[in-house]
């Protein structure tokens, strides 16, 4: 029985950044999917801390929240930082993310039609603080913190890939990006999953919008 389950709509949304780290480093989950039927009944909202998903089980240990829970990976994995001073810039890294996909879930769940123009087109700015953390860590050739993969890696990889689908030029202007995303997506065990059709199949958002 692995150690870990993921409780979750069946779309990537929240949970892939964590699918792919623990894909990543070699790691077994089960998934327990929620279907929109199941949830609209009611229990098993009411049963969740904060009345949302995704619900992440770690052995006996129950846990809410996506970042809290990539963090948890990240503490218990060696997945944050070598000491204190680079998981504060992980912690950085991971915050940056998290604005950027509050807006992104924005677009896609309130305003795809009317706002994805304008949303693209300041999308290279959105982008940019990540090219330039990128340029300040041995020229960019390596992770976004230090010299060993992160939590928030994994973050802004399932990030910037959903901003590839969005907009497929979106990182012409950012080589160091590119280069990261291309660099990242090869590792063996996550080029792995990103080709196994439990990604492919798997839904970006649940409204059929991408």
């Amino acid at each position: 029985m692995p150690p870990y389950t993921i409780v979750y709509f069946p779309v990537r949304g929240r949970c892939e950044a964590m699918r792919m780290l623990l894909a990543d480093q070699g790691q077994s989950w089960k998934e327990e999917v929620v279907t929109k039927e199941t949830w609209l009944q009611g229990p098993l909202k009411a049963s969740c801390l904060y009345g949302q998903l995704p619900k992440f089980q770690d052995g006996d240990l129950t846990l809410y929240q996506s970042n809290a829970i990539l963090r948890h990976l990240g503490r218990t994995l060696g997945l944050y930082g070598k000491d204190q001073r680079e998981a504060a810039l992980v912690d950085v890294v991971n915050d940056g993310v998290e604005d950027l996909r509050c807006k992104y879930a924005t677009l896609i769940y309130t305003n795809y039609e009317a706002g994805k123009k304008e949303y693209v087109k300041a999308l290279p700015g959105h982008l940019k603080p990540f090219e330039t953390l990128l340029s300040q860590n041995q020229g960019g050739q390596a992770f976004i913190v230090g010299d060993q993969i992160s939590f928030a890696d994994y973050n802004l990889l399932d990030l910037l890939l959903i901003h590839q689908v969005l907009a497929p030029g979106c990182l012409d202007s950012l080589p160091l990006l590119s280069a990261y995303v291309a660099r990242l997506s090869a590792r063996p065990k996550l080029k792995a999953f990103l080709a196994s059709p439990e990604h492919v199949n798997r839904p970006i958002n649940g409204n059929g919008k991408q």
